[in-house]
């Protein structure tokens, strides 16, 4: 079913208007493209569009430019920016202008669609996973050097054949990763089933990978496939493979050695056609020395390994991720997104994010909740039992803050109602801060509110 209005596409390059608009008529969307803002606008006044796509960077008007100039006119649409890497914080600081999101580049067509469900929630054709919710984008933020070479060799590799292996802790996007890569290869169009290794119990293991035949056993009444099957011609995700047992490596191996299967109650093997992606939150070349582990087994799925890198060693990317959590959060619950307030971003630098992107994720979207209409988010969002810096930061964090506030103070003239706003943090909260500087400081603190 084709949305009532058309989606328009920008962009000054054709094999991305092209690209883009294929996309777009393959999950539902009608579509009609422009290859400057300047044509953009003139068909936005001609003809009603349901949503604007438009690239950042163009020859003339940018996109951002064409957004800006779209409200100037009352052109009252739906925009999403596309960006490179080298522009998503200020595809960010377009967002808070009232850009609906963004797709940073490259994007699969999953989450062009995501993207278009949440600009067009009454509009689009685009039906939800049951699987997977609007919050889990398949991109990935960053801005950090190691990460970009690290996304830049991912990307290369995906064209080929090898199995990948993908390292890192938990919390740091290694399914993402995976679903990249799946999205980026000649198998984009094709299954992509991801398997978490850690929830299978081993009396389950066979019928669940590799499925079973009608009249297996007791209550297979009819043929049922299992997740490899499933993934046939396409990729298949071990989520945390360090978690399976000996026996369930042992039964991984074959499959992986003949790329073939045998179901329960089957007579023939079932050959398989499949890309092999693993993640593990532990170093599984450890794993093997400790005993836990097969080498055959590891040599198989280690073809071509990648290592995700833990937040604490890209800080590069909190500001640009609380930022975007927040944008998202915010749109989610039906709130206006909220400034965050300096205090805020100085605790979230100085945190060493044991649990990594989703827990800084999570802890956005709890805070968002909290938050009043109209108020900035702060650290009182953020429970100090819950957010607090590594033992190492503390100092730092505390002076950090206590300048910052000061200096605010300082600025409006000692009036806390004044400066708390400038801070983003409630008049109750300043007044708690100044009174455990003044117990710890001779330094005269308190002023006028």
């Amino acid at each position: 079913m084709m949305s009532a209005r058309p989606v328009l596409v920008v962009d000054d390059e054709v094999a991305m208007r092209v690209a883009l608009s294929e996309s777009l008529n393959s999950l539902g969307y009608d579509t009609q493209v422009a290859s400057s803002a300047e044509e953009a606008l003139t068909q936005c006044e001609g003809r009603p569009v349901a949503a604007v796509i438009a690239d950042m960077k163009m020859q003339g008007m940018s996109g951002l430019d064409l957004f800006h100039e779209m409200q100037r006119r009352q052109i009252q649409v739906p925009v999403v920016l596309m960006s490179a890497y080298g522009t998503i914080e200020t595809a960010i600081s377009a967002m808070r202008s009232g850009v609906i999101d963004y797709l940073p580049k490259p994007f699969s067509q999953e989450a062009l669609g995501e993207v278009l469900h949440r600009a067009l929630p009454h509009q689009s054709a685009l039906q939800k996973e049951s699987t997977r919710g609007a919050g889990e984008s398949r991109v990935f933020l960053t801005q950090d050097p190691i990460t970009l070479a690290l996304l830049k060799m991912a990307r290369h590799v995906a064209s080929g054949q090898a199995s990948i292996l993908i390292e890192g802790e938990s919390g740091t996007g290694k399914e993402r990763m995976a679903r990249l890569i799946h999205a980026w290869s000649p198998r984009a169009h094709r299954p992509f089933v991801a398997i978490n290794c850690a929830a299978i119990p081993d009396t389950l293991l066979e019928s669940e990978l590799f499925g079973y035949e009608k009249g297996a056993f007791t209550g297979a009444v009819t043929r049922k496939p299992g997740r490899f099957e499933m993934a046939h011609t396409g990729t298949i995700l071990l989520d945390e493979i360090s978690e399976l047992s000996p026996h369930a490596q042992a039964k991984l191996l074959r499959v992986l050695q003949e790329r073939e299967i045998d179901p329960l109650g089957g007579r023939t093997g079932v050959p398989l056609d499949i890309r092999v992606i693993s993640t593990s939150n532990r170093p599984l070349g450890g794993e093997v020395q400790a005993g836990r582990f097969r080498q055959d087994l590891y040599y198989r799925v280690n073809i071509f390994p990648l290592k995700v890198p833990p937040l604490r060693e890209r800080r590069s990317d909190i500001e640009m991720l609380l930022q975007h959590f927040a944008c998202q959060s915010a749109r989610r619950n039906g709130r206006p997104t909220p400034k965050i307030s300096e205090a805020a971003i100085a605790e979230f630098l100085t945190y060493d994010w044991p649990g990594n992107v989703r827990e800084l994720e999570n802890r956005v979207e709890r805070a968002i909740l909290l938050l009043q209409d109209g108020d900035a988010l702060g650290p009182e969002h953020f429970p100090r039992d819950e957010a607090r810096p590594a033992s190492s930061a503390v100092s730092a964090l505390w002076e950090t803050e206590r300048t910052l506030i000061l200096r605010t103070l300082a600025r409006h003239q000692d009036n806390r109602t004044h400066a708390a706003r400038d801070l983003g943090i409630s008049v109750r909260t300043l007044r708690s801060r100044l009174k455990e500087y003044s117990n710890l400081s001779t330094e005269p603190v308190d002023g006028a509110s």
